[in-house]
């Protein structure tokens, strides 16, 4: 079940959408109830630490705000005790374990496609809807997961973990416009949240940097960066803030005769040292193999072996050719060309021609 925007199902089922308090979701929630729909607004209330400004509050305001402009009834639903132990609490065991996991994917998963809606249903809903820029179609007796129209803002890659039953009770309305489109849709409903800008940061969190999140539950202790060649040359905060890939944060005290950035290609979480080198020179941090666990497919048909899929494994990345291999112990996706910094933890998902078939988490 998807919402089109050339020719919308005129249904009196009911919809409680995810109001954020965003244009996004402003927009879902307008689109809902011109095609027919008994909609609810909710606004989902997670957990947030203490050490940043209070947000939710004003964002609640917004959701509320907008609720209210189009007459349509209001929720709080308070799902801050799942947040942390679904959410935060995994996120920061991951990265003491010294892999990079993504809180956004983890979000969708526990939160709105997990508390969110089994609470909706049970409260008599039909469907949820969401804001994410992503579309939801049925075919051949089989939901599937698209890609956005809007390419540039495609969320697919945080929902790989959604399944047939969640797809059945979930409505993408804007993944079917661009942005611009929905930044038009909401001055067209005289929607208060038109002109605010998106939100940027963690999930639910807001504009924090990870580094930044991480240094108030772990302590940071000083350690080694290493050359190739297991040289001390320089030192850094804490292994657990860093990934593969990354050239910052951390300092060389010994540069190289070329002055050549330095990026990390390997981290050692139990001697707490970095090993960087000249991006052109990192083979050691390349791959042809992606091997996965916690391997979930959307399509109750699993990848065939035989067919060329596309893979990425950070947001808005270039999608990778790849072929998957099933066997008795995990899944491994092997790349045409080798690929650079496939960090244990994160999301590696599979993509037939702009469908999100699934994926799993990088080991």
């Amino acid at each position: 079940m998807y919402v089109n925007k050339t020719s919308m199902h005129i249904r009196k089922q009911k919809v409680f959408i995810g109001l954020s308090g965003g244009v996004d979701s402003s927009v879902t929630a307008a689109l809902l109830l011109r095609a027919g729909y008994d909609v609810t607004g909710v606004f989902i209330k997670v957990w947030s630490p203490n050490w940043l400004p209070c947000t939710w509050r004003d964002e609640r305001r917004d959701a509320m705000r907008v609720a209210a402009h189009l007459d349509i009834p209001f929720l709080t639903f308070d799902f801050e005790d799942a947040y942390k132990k679904n959410v935060v609490d995994y996120l920061l065991a991951e990265y003491q374990r010294g892999r990079t996991p993504n809180p956004d994917v983890l979000c969708n998963k526990e939160i709105k496609f997990g508390s969110f809606l089994h609470e909706a249903l049970g409260r008599g809903a039909d469907f949820i809807a969401t804001g994410h820029y992503a579309q939801n179609v049925f075919r051949d007796n089989t939901f599937h997961l698209l890609e956005s129209v809007d390419t540039e803002k495609d969320q697919s890659y945080f929902l790989w973990t959604l399944g047939q039953e969640a797809l059945r009770h979930t409505l993408f309305p804007v993944g079917t416009y661009k942005k611009q489109e929905v930044r038009n849709l909401a001055r067209h409903f005289n929607l208060p949240t038109a002109t605010k800008k998106d939100s940027q940061g963690i999930c639910f969190l807001g504009p924090v940097d990870m580094k930044e999140f991480l240094a108030h539950y772990v302590t940071p202790q000083r350690g080694e960066v290493l050359d190739e060649a297991g040289n001390s040359i320089g030192w850094h905060p804490g292994a657990v803030f860093f990934t593969q890939g990354e050239r910052h944060g951390f300092t060389i005290t010994k540069p190289s005769a070329q002055q050549q950035p330095q990026y990390i290609i390997a981290k050692d979480i139990t001697h707490n040292t970095l090993t960087v080198a000249p991006h052109q020179h990192s083979r050691s941090s390349t791959s042809s193999q992606g091997i996965l666990a916690s391997v979930h497919w959307i399509s109750p048909q699993p990848p065939a072996p035989q067919k060329k899929y596309q893979a990425r494994w950070r947001y808005r990345q270039k999608t990778s050719p790849c072929f998957v291999h099933h066997t008795e112990k995990n899944t491994v996706v092997t790349f045409d060309t080798p690929q650079e910094n496939l960090s244990p933890g994160q999301s590696l998902v599979l993509y037939d021609n702009g469908e999100c078939c699934g994926g799993g988490i990088l080991v």
